[in-house]
């Protein structure tokens, strides 16, 4: 019998003393003694993990794994934040990773066919990695730093060829073959996973503070009630810096983007992406234009001459698209950080470790960040240099 299996706050709510009485005597007569029991005995994890976006779940994965119980708290609904609102390019180009990077980027793009197939077999969700590969219109800053880059990536066949409704600008342009991947889908196929493999959730309710006892970290304390486990990992994305008592300079940088419905659903099959504006095409005709990056703190409202704005670059680059109906639009919160490089490792709390600030690169690396912090956390070597992304370069 797994530890921790029922005590997730989608099953299991907390209620007035008098009341427990009559459901617990409600309970023997109704001959559901062994439950009711098992769950009054789940007191403690072996890790909570604050943040129920893609990393929090992907860690939580690996944990599980291992034989870890692992609880997850999340302030909202698990995967609706960041998650929910990313693009989901598989971004590993050099021209736009930064170095320190680049390991880690190659490294997690290159897990995401076996994470699919994973995740798609135990959830039964199809989460549309598609490998189709981007067509990407660098800018001249871009060619200047890193010259002969797109000689080294030309066109696998004439651009008129490869996407006939796109605008041929004559502009340089080169081929990259990454992946992408729907992270609405993703998501909820790792909620699911997690779910089914025994991770906890505690879901609407958000962690103020890890409980520290004897300078060790001991659980974490929500708006309404607290919970104890020997190991906490802060995955909180863009809130992660308002989880005392260790602060960490992770801010939300706001991205507003769009969503069509193409006509034909194949009119586009190529990720596009330029200086002003990307498009990232789905297997069931969808195509996401985004997206913005922009200091406005927690403010996720959209704009809608921001959103017109981006409407327009997609048109410019794709005047089919004026047939194309406008689905939605919405807003997200990346985790930015001061470097704009994630922050992942062990605090000076023993026993608390740091997941977050991944910026705009959450989707693609939650299969590397979950492997990495499950070695890190059971004092096994990363196998990977942490030294750039270590929390103590803030201090």
């Amino acid at each position: 019998m797994q530890r921790g299996r029922c005590l997730s706050r989608e099953r299991l709510r907390v209620v007035p003393a008098g009341v427990a009485e009559k459901r617990f005597a409600s309970a023997v007569i109704g001959g559901s003694w062994s439950r009711l029991f098992y769950n009054m005995a789940v007191k403690t994890w072996d890790v909570i993990i604050i943040g129920g976006g893609i990393i929090g779940m992907s860690l939580a994965i690996a944990l599980r794994k291992r034989g870890v119980t692992v609880l997850i708290v999340e302030r909202g609904e698990p995967g609706r934040e960041a998650s929910h609102a990313a693009g989901g390019m598989l971004v590993e180009c050099q021209l736009e990773t930064p170095p320190a990077l680049q390991p880690l980027a190659t490294a997690s793009a290159g897990m995401y066919p076996e994470l699919a197939h994973e995740l798609e077999v135990e959830s039964g969700l199809k989460i549309d990695l598609r490998d189709a590969g981007s067509i990407v219109f660098p800018s001249a800053e871009h060619l200047d730093e890193h010259p002969g880059f797109a000689a080294k990536n030309l066109l696998p066949a004439p651009l008129a060829e490869l996407e006939p409704a796109l605008v041929d600008s004559k502009r340089v342009c080169f081929y990259l073959k990454e992946r992408s991947v729907d992270p609405r889908a993703l998501s909820a196929a790792a909620h699911k996973t997690a779910k089914a493999r025994g991770v906890d959730f505690s879901s609407g309710d958000a962690a103020m503070a890890i409980k520290v006892s004897d300078g060790t970290a001991t659980g974490v304390t929500t708006t309404k009630t607290s919970f104890t486990a020997a190991k906490i990992v802060n995955c909180a994305g863009a809130w992660s810096g308002q989880i005392s008592p260790t602060p960490l300079p992770t801010r939300p940088v706001k991205g507003q983007m769009l969503c069509l419905v193409m006509q034909p659903r194949n009119l586009l099959k190529h990720v596009i992406r330029t200086q002003d504006v990307y498009l990232i095409p789905r297997s069931d005709g969808r195509l996401l234009v985004g997206a913005t990056v922009e200091e406005a703190g927690f403010d996720k409202r959209t704009v809608p001459e921001t959103i017109q704005r981006q409407y327009r670059f997609a048109l410019e680059l794709v005047p089919k698209l004026r047939d194309a109906r406008i689905l939605e639009d919405w807003a997200g919160l990346r985790p930015g950080t001061p470097d704009a490089l994630p922050i992942l490792g062990a605090t000076p709390i023993p026993g608390y470790y740091v997941a977050t600030g991944h910026f705009r690169d959450g989707i693609l690396l939650a299969p590397i960040t979950a492997q990495i912090m499950a070695n890190v956390i059971e004092s096994r070597d990363p196998g990977f240099d942490l030294s750039p992304f270590s929390p103590a370069r803030f201090a």
